[in-house]
């Protein structure tokens, strides 16, 4: 499961629809798959940001959220449905994790 990958949300919530594989392609071997969900803007609260960056999926603007990321086994996340190729929406799912963790 290449990084970037998209899949339907395996949780219940319907405001999350998708979540993206963030985890290393290196790391392919392990039992889950590190995700960032992507969510309705109105469930978020929230407007686009670079800490929440928008995308467009299956014709949806969503946010992605690096909040709430999470680990999720790989029989539960079954098989992409697509993947994100734009690489500005790559640069900004990852900014938005650089953010998150980096030190001030």
């Amino acid at each position: 499961m290449p990084q970037f990958d998209l899949f339907r949300n395996p949780g219940r919530n319907p405001a999350i629809p998708f979540v993206v594989s963030l985890q290393s392609t290196r790391l392919e071997r392990a039992a889950g798959r590190l995700v960032i969900p992507l969510v309705e803007p109105a469930a978020l609260g929230a407007g686009e940001h670079w800490l929440t960056p928008g995308l467009t999926v299956a014709g949806r603007r969503l946010l992605a959220n690096p909040f709430d990321l999470a680990t999720v086994p790989l029989a539960r996340l079954g098989s992409p449905v697509g993947r994100i190729e734009d690489e500005a929406d790559r640069a900004a799912l990852l900014r938005a994790v650089d953010e998150l963790l980096s030190q001030a």
